[in-house]
């Protein structure tokens, strides 16, 4: 799980020692993803099952795809969808994600980079591995949260943010047990290349055997703690945590987590994916590739979708086919 390293985490700026007066969030909340398989038939974990959209606001859908290791011949991706209302978050673990949409946006990510689709009104877009991968096959692991807009920024027009890895800021913990890499927002007064329309925080963090986490998280946010692999402890009360669960937090100042001495042979660390963010508090109506307000909303996203509104697929560019010369 290489994302984003550095060889000496004790040159990185580090996160205060909190003091015993921190309210340290109680975990309310603890789920465990089923597996599941997406577009043309990759694995994926669905973290947020099971987790009421009270819970998750301003969030509304996570995948983990793969973690998998394909055969020449294996990766798959997405075949051209919709989406409207929303912003997808793709993280870039393990492996190469070709994305281009009908208006011509798009672009590669690779090991630790980001690519943050503001849907707004509308667009197609596809998500695929290029042809170099598909032809040779290998490692495949990142993740694609999708973050909800409140109603005014619904229909504003769609754009790309491309967020290379390297430009994550990069911190620890006092004692150097932790990497944390801050995509969006900020912590503890460092902040991450995201810009975002709604206010959130999102985070992958890595924590060596044995090492403690006691990460300061803003008050009004929610917090949701994704394992993404290894095994620890979550909350002060050290709940048992594990790759693929999800932890919803109460109220509070302050996460704590803690990975466990001794990890499995192929997850030599614990890594997480920290989420948060204000709630928007408004009606979602939510089915398939639209996120709304209203059901009418979503009738009026479908209609548009079929009458060819968000667009069309651009001819000369298709999935598997010609060369990489026209890929974006």
């Amino acid at each position: 799980m290489p994302a984003i390293t550095v060889d000496d985490v004790l040159v990185l700026p580090r996160l205060p020692r909190l003091d015993e007066t921190t309210s340290y969030r109680p975990v309310r909340r603890l789920t465990t993803a089923p597996s599941g398989y997406e577009g043309e038939g990759f694995p994926v974990r669905r973290a947020f099952a099971g987790v009421p959209m009270s819970d998750l606001d301003p969030f509304i859908h996570l995948d983990q795809m793969g973690e998998v290791d394909y055969a020449p011949g294996e990766p798959k991706g997405t075949p051209w969808h919709p989406h409207r209302g929303f912003e997808t978050v793709t993280y870039m673990i393990d492996g190469i994600m070709d994305h281009q949409d009908s208006q011509g946006g798009g672009g590669t990510i690779t090991d630790g980079d980001t690519q943050w689709m503001t849907a707004g009104s509308g667009l197609l877009h596809i998500e695929a591995p290029p042809e170099h991968l598909v032809a040779s096959g290998g490692l495949f692991h990142g993740l694609q949260l999708w973050v909800n807009l409140p109603r005014v920024a619904k229909m504003m027009p769609p754009r790309y943010q491309d967020i290379r890895g390297r430009e994550s800021a990069l911190l620890t913990t006092p004692d150097g047990g932790a990497l944390i890499r801050i995509i969006a927002g900020e912590i503890a007064g460092h902040r991450g290349p995201g810009s975002t329309h709604t206010p959130i925080t999102i985070a992958h963090v890595t924590l060596e055997p044995g090492a403690e986490l006691d990460l300061p998280w803003r008050a009004d946010f929610n917090a949701l703690v994704y394992a993404l692999s290894g095994r620890g402890t979550v909350g002060t009360d050290r709940r048992p945590f594990q790759g693929g669960q999800l932890a919803v937090h109460g109220p509070g100042d302050a996460l704590r987590v803690t990975a466990a001495g001794r990890q499995d042979g192929n997850t030599p660390a614990l890594d997480l994916y920290i989420m948060g963010g204000k709630p928007i508090r408004e009606p979602v109506a939510h089915y398939g590739p639209f996120v709304m307000n209203t059901r009418a909303e979503l009738m009026q996203a479908f209609e548009d979708f079929q009458a060819g509104k968000l667009g069309v697929v651009p001819a000369r560019r298709l999935p598997h086919t010609g060369g990489q010369g026209d890929r974006p």
